[in-house]
């Protein structure tokens, strides 16, 4: 099944921002659940996420000429988990399982396989998101990698590829890995695995934490 190239592009914004919007900057390709024939929905969404941003760094790496040896693939599901078992983060039972990976290990993960670090932001509470939308801001002007997004009572991992300050809301834009089968720009948006969603929405309980690559972008 081929990836999305930058699906998030033609999606209208929330609301008229002006200039207040921030986006990814370079390519991407988008990954989901049962992407490369491997049905992993109830548990895969963080591995999908980690293999999105790792798109994003590839390519982001072959275009800056970083390394002689950049890496040529996203890591499989296996790799990953034996990755993490490599790097003593997991017990060896991870390998095979269906264990969910959160941020802490998207992170260390980026950093295994393309030598590059990641920053966390973390929210004890939804509501508290707000208060990091000066960092997010600043990472998509400065840095404009996608950020991953997960936490506890909303575990769900989603890629954050955007952001919107509008004059009612301020809205995150959403990439969502839980979509299953044949991925198209309607199909994503229609189901709203690809949309603009504001703060006041995000889950006010949950604790929040945000994996943020940090590779200048070959702007």
């Amino acid at each position: 099944m081929d990836r999305l190239l930058n699906i998030h592009t033609d999606l209208p914004l929330p609301e008229d921002a002006g200039d207040k919007v921030a986006m990814v900057t370079g390519d991407y390709l988008y990954y989901h659940y049962g992407c490369d024939g491997i049905d992993d929905r109830g548990w895969g969404c963080g591995y999908r996420t980690l293999q999105t941003l790792c798109s994003w760094v590839r390519l982001q790496q072959q275009q800056l000429s970083l390394q002689q040896d950049v890496r040529q693939t996203e890591p499989t599901l296996q790799e990953v988990q034996e990755a993490l078992v490599a790097m003593g983060d997991k017990p060896s039972s991870l390998i095979g399982s269906k264990e969910w990976i959160g941020s802490y290990e998207i992170c260390i993960c980026i950093d295994h396989f393309y030598d590059v670090p990641c920053k966390i932001l973390h929210v004890s509470r939804g509501a508290e998101l707000i208060s990091k939308i000066p960092d997010l801001w600043q990472h998509f002007q400065d840095i404009g990698s996608p950020v991953m997004m997960g936490g506890d009572c909303d575990a769900a991992s989603k890629g954050i590829m955007g952001i919107c300050i509008g004059q009612q809301k301020t809205y995150l834009l959403v990439l969502d890995p839980h979509f299953y089968g044949d991925p198209s720009f309607d199909a994503l948006r229609s189901s709203s695995y690809l949309l603009w969603k504001a703060l006041d929405s995000f889950m006010e309980n949950s604790f929040y934490n945000m994996c943020l690559p940090i590779l200048k972008t070959a702007r």
